[in-house]
């Protein structure tokens, strides 16, 4: 029985499982969705999820059952912001913002003029940011507030870091609002401050909101995509008993999710972006999610009761983050924002591996080159590992003609067979296992720099050379696919052959399925892997002749 081979094709078959399940079939079919929403989620006890299909939040008062009864929002005219980073547009039926573009990422690499958009409200998708203040005085209690502003549209002039657009309402109950967004020069953080004005002789009592409303609709990252990642598309939050808890929109669906908790966060990611609300972190929020009976899926904050006395004023506010997942960036806006950057179990591996990369990628400023830099120092890494499992594959290869003679003479005595193999391996001091275990203990490495380099951003659009402009997409022309499976195949012929003639014919097969297979795969993943296959291949030729040419004198 031939052990190593069995066991290698063993090795195979696990690597290609982990690489399939991590992999499907996707197409974007456009949900059309024509009616305008606006938010929901069930934050503390007094608070209660309204069953009709409006989706804003309402606090139940015994007293007043009337805050039951909401009406859906209409558009009565919009106001456009524009800054260094962010185009944006802000409904003022409820003051949303219902359209961000990101004018630093680009929606196609050779469309400068047209920004990557993340917040959009119309037939193709709606996904729009929301606030509001609810409760026995809230002014989105009954129906979403209609505000003014002074312009309909802002820009944040060369000379400065910030950009104030305000917005104002005034209710019949004595209740004044000014809705304010700040925009910061250099930044997607949004600032979203409300000032409250109280002229009436009673006390005025109000619960912000912020919420993330959002179809079922495809990532747009797979738009351009036969086959490809499916990355996770869903809500994701932190509290204390889990740093990064995230939900697909079944699990929104089946088990709507909510906790207090104080300092954190909650979100809604997608591959390399995401929009998430960071509420006062010196307060106890409410974090809620579920999905309306209209199909949106929601994911909110409430916070305390803000209680403005006769004739003061208060404040309340809360940020608002609409970007790339920049890892280094979303660390300093919220304790564990930075998990979005989802490199699933095996991120203690991975995380390491992605700071190696920025370092390298500093000092050459190609992402390409970097990525082949770090595939030469894992390679290095595990030098003296790899060499091991390639030395006892060339043995194995060496002894082949005694094996063979071995199965002919014992083959009707499977059991004679295999006592005379365990005796040609100890002769021979030769590790029937030993080609691959260290494939198997190389395989989480493997596994996470897939993971590093899915979930990095900012190989989004970036160019290697030549052909290659983008190493976030397949190779248009696959060049890289194709010598992948060329040097597979030639390390292959550098193992010893199958005994059995279907293991031969499977492995034969191989190189041209993962060929096949990584046609689709973008260009930085496959670059990765067809220079670990050619310093393997390499590595693994040396050895094979060193054993060989020194044969005879044994």
């Amino acid at each position: 029985m031939d052990i190593q081979r069995y066991a290698l094709i063993g090795a195979i078959a696990v690597l290609s499982w982990m690489l399939l399940t991590e992999w499907v079939i996707f197409k974007d079919k456009a949900t059309e969705q024509q009616a305008v929403m606006t938010p929901a989620f069930a934050p503390s006890e007094s608070v209660s999820l309204d069953d009709s299909s409006s989706d804003i939040p309402s606090i139940i008062d015994a007293s007043d059952e009337s805050s039951l009864g909401l009406s859906n929002a209409t558009n009565q005219g919009v106001i456009n912001v524009t800054t260094d980073t962010l185009v944006a547009t802000i409904d003022l039926q409820g003051g949303d913002i219902v359209y961000a573009g990101l004018r630093d990422y680009l929606a196609k690499i050779d469309d400068p003029s047209n920004p990557f958009v993340l917040l959009e409200q119309n037939a193709r998708r709606v996904y729009v940011a929301q606030s509001g203040l609810i409760g026995p005085d809230g002014v989105d209690s009954k129906a979403r507030a209609q505000y003014r502003s002074e312009e309909a549209n802002y820009a944040l002039a060369d000379d400065q870091a910030t950009l104030s657009v305000k917005l104002y309402h005034t209710d019949n109950a004595g209740l004044s609002v000014v809705k304010e967004f700040v925009f910061n020069r250099g930044t997607h953080l949004i600032d979203v401050n409300y000032q409250l004005s109280n002229s009436d002789v009673k006390s005025k009592t109000v619960y912000l909101f912020g919420q993330l409303k959002r179809d079922s609709s495809a990532d747009p990252s797979s738009e351009n995509s036969g086959m490809g990642l499916a990355p996770f598309l869903g809500a994701a939050t932190s509290n204390a008993d889990d740093r990064f808890k995230k939900f697909n929109f079944k699990d929104m669906l089946e088990e709507p999710y909510k906790a207090q908790t104080q300092g954190s966060w909650i979100a809604l990611i997608q591959h390399y972006f995401l929009s998430a609300w960071i509420p006062n972190p010196d307060k106890i929020h409410t974090y809620t999610t579920r999905v309306t009976k209209d199909g949106f899926n929601i994911a909110g904050f409430l916070s305390p009761a803000t209680v403005v006395a006769p004739g003061a004023t208060a404040t309340t506010s809360a940020q608002l983050y609409v970007g790339p997942k920049d890892q280094y960036t979303l660390e300093k806006i919220s304790p564990f924002l930075e998990l979005s950057v989802d490199y699933g179990w095996l991120w203690w591996i991975a995380q390491p591996l992605f700071w190696l990369l920025t370092k390298i990628h500093g000092l050459v400023g190609n992402w390409g080159v970097a990525i082949i830099l770090l595939t030469v120092l894992i390679k290095g890494a595990f030098f003296k590992l790899s060499a091991a499992s390639y030395r006892s594959m060339a043995n194995m290869r060496r002894v082949q003609p005694k094996m063979a003679d071995i199965r002919e003479q014992y083959a009707d005595d499977k059991q004679k067979q295999s006592q005379a193999m365990m005796e040609l391996y100890k002769k021979e001091k030769i590790n029937p296992m030993g080609g691959c275990l260290p494939i198997l203990v190389q395989m989480p490495v493997f596994i996470a720099l897939y993971w590093t380099l899915m979930e990095s951003v900012e190989l989004r659009h970036a160019p290697f050379a030549l052909w290659i402009n983008d190493l976030s997409v397949m190779d248009p022309y696959f060049v890289l696919p194709i010598l992948m499976g060329a040097s597979m195949w030639f390390m292959q012929k550098l193992n010893p052959p199958p005994p059995d003639p279907m293991q031969a014919k499977l492995m034969q097969w191989l190189p041209i399925v993962f060929t096949f297979f990584f046609l689709w795969f973008p260009a930085g993943l496959v670059l990765y892997w067809v220079v670990n296959n050619l310093l393997s291949m390499t590595q693994q030729y040396i050895i094979t002749k060193q054993i060989e040419n020194s044969a005879p004198q044994r």
